[in-house]
Parts: C-alpha cells; structure tokens; sequence
C-alpha cells in the first residue's frame, strides 16, 4: 500500500508538471462551454434554429439554467470530452514507455502492479476533479445566463446533481482507463492516441450504421464501449430526440452503468496484467 501510495504521488506530480495535461484539462473546459452555453445562447438570442437543430427557443433557454445543468454537463462527454480522456490516458501510459522512465522505475523501483495502480488512482482523482470542476463551471455558466435573461436561479436537486456527477465520473473514467490500456498495448504515445480516436470517432459510428442494416450486429454494438457510455448521457436528458453527437437511447441507466463497470474493470485488470506480464523491451 505503501508504493501504491507513492506511485499515485508521483504520477500526480508528473501529471501537474506536464503542459499536456493542462492542455487537455483546459481544451474540455472550453469545448463544455462553446457546446452547452455560448453556441445555444447564441442561437437563442438570434433566433437560429440551424445553429439549435430545430430546439424551441423556450426549450433551449431552459437547457441554459442552473436546473438543468446535471442533464446537459454530460452530453458532450460521451464522444468529444472522452476523446481528449482516452488522449490523456495513453499520453500517461504511452510516454512512460516512450521516455523510458517505466523502464527505469520498473527495474530499480516498487513492483510493476504498485506502478501502474498508483498511475490508475491519480488519474482517477483527476477524473473525478475534472467533472467537479466542469460541473462548477456549467452551473457559473447557467447562472450568468438565467441572471442576463431575468430566469429562475434555483439550483438543480441534491439527488439530480449526484446521478449527474458520477454519471459523469464512469463516463469518462472509462475512457481514460481505455486509453491507459490501448497506450500499454501500444508501448508509445502517438500510435496508442491514433488507435483510440480512430475508434471513438470512426469505428463505432461505422459499427453501429452496419448494425442497422445486419440485425444481428446489434447483439454487439449495443454493448459497445461509447455505446454504453452515450446511452447513459442520453438517460439524463429531458428532451429527446435532441440530435447531440455520441448521445443515444440505446441502453437503460442500469444497463449503461453496469456496461461501463464492465469495461472499467476489463480495462484495468486488461492493463495491470499486460504490464505485469510482458517484457520491457
């Protein structure tokens, strides 16, 4: 436990001291806000239902207030904000082989499993900060906007707020976990962050349009890793059939949520095995 506590403090102090990171951290934030606030309250006030997708101009304004902040803070982080998670989870494990301090820290240090379990817990509170922090955000954001057009300032629920942040916490836990275990995989940096795009920007999409056509495919893509993570976000939201990239009605809360323990788990037994197993070189 000792060197599991160590490792997670260095890995944190890696990841703080590396301007990637940051990047990355930041890029979500802004994206958040473009997607939910800035572009809708645009359209809202110039009255473009293109730029709204067809949403009432009432409906989209109500998506703008602090209420509904645990229902719309998550839509885009089923595709777009997992995207840049599974990027920080394979530039984590991918530079480590890259830069060779693995190999240094697996030959002189604590065992490979203390390693790569103190890599999991500090991304893991970086995970779980970021939502918070994303969910503070949004509901800064929601205020300015139900203060500017005089709305109601109430807060969302206690049990609303909580289904959206861990919600929002297995999201894109899963993600960056799937990207720790493609940069183990992948032994590097650049081709693990290829790999992990690839899929959750193409691969899927391509899946699940030939499982429209082949009935039997659904079998999997129902179950799929962005599937099941979309499908949650879609549970939280109120207005459906509200085109947003990555969000679905494919699966129940409980089926989603079950799927990404699934995968939260595969992935890191997935990583802690191959890492354990495989030689350095």
């Amino acid at each position: 436990m000792t060197a599991l506590i160590a490792s997670a403090k260095a890995e944190a102090l890696r990841l703080r001291k590396w301007p990637a990171f940051w990047i990355l951290m930041g890029c979500w934030l802004v994206l958040n806000l473009a997607f939910v606030y800035i572009f809708n309250f645009i359209a809202y006030r110039t009255g473009d239902t293109g730029m709204s997708s067809g949403v009432p101009k009432d409906v989209l304004l109500k998506q703008m207030l602090p209420a509904a902040v645990p229902e719309v803070f998550t839509q885009g982080m089923a595709m777009f904000g997992g995207a840049l998670m599974l990027i920080l989870g394979a530039l984590a494990v991918g530079s480590g082989y890259g830069w060779g301090t693995w190999k240094t820290v697996f030959t002189q240090g604590p065992s490979r499993r203390s390693v790569v379990g103190g890599t999991i817990a500090a991304l893991a509170v970086v995970v779980s900060g970021l939502v918070v922090v994303a969910f503070a955000v949004d509901l800064a954001a929601a205020s300015i906007v139900a203060a500017t057009e005089s709305q109601s300032m109430s807060l969302p629920s206690l049990s609303q707020s909580v289904i959206g942040l861990v919600s929002g916490v297995l999201i894109l836990g899963m993600w960056t976990l799937g990207g720790v275990l493609i940069g183990a995989i992948a032994r590097g940096p650049a081709l693990a962050v290829g790999l992990g795009l690839v899929w959750v920007l193409v691969v899927e999409n391509l899946l699940r349009g030939v499982a429209s056509i082949l009935g039997p495919m659904k079998a999997i893509t129902d179950y799929m890793p962005g599937t099941a993570a979309g499908s949650l976000a879609g549970t939280l939201r109120s207005v459906k059939g509200d085109p947003v990239p990555g969000v679905l009605d494919i699966l129940g809360r409980s089926e989603s949520i079950v799927a990404l323990a699934v995968y939260i788990a595969v992935f890191i037994g997935g990583t802690v095995w191959l890492i354990g197993r495989r030689d350095l070189a």
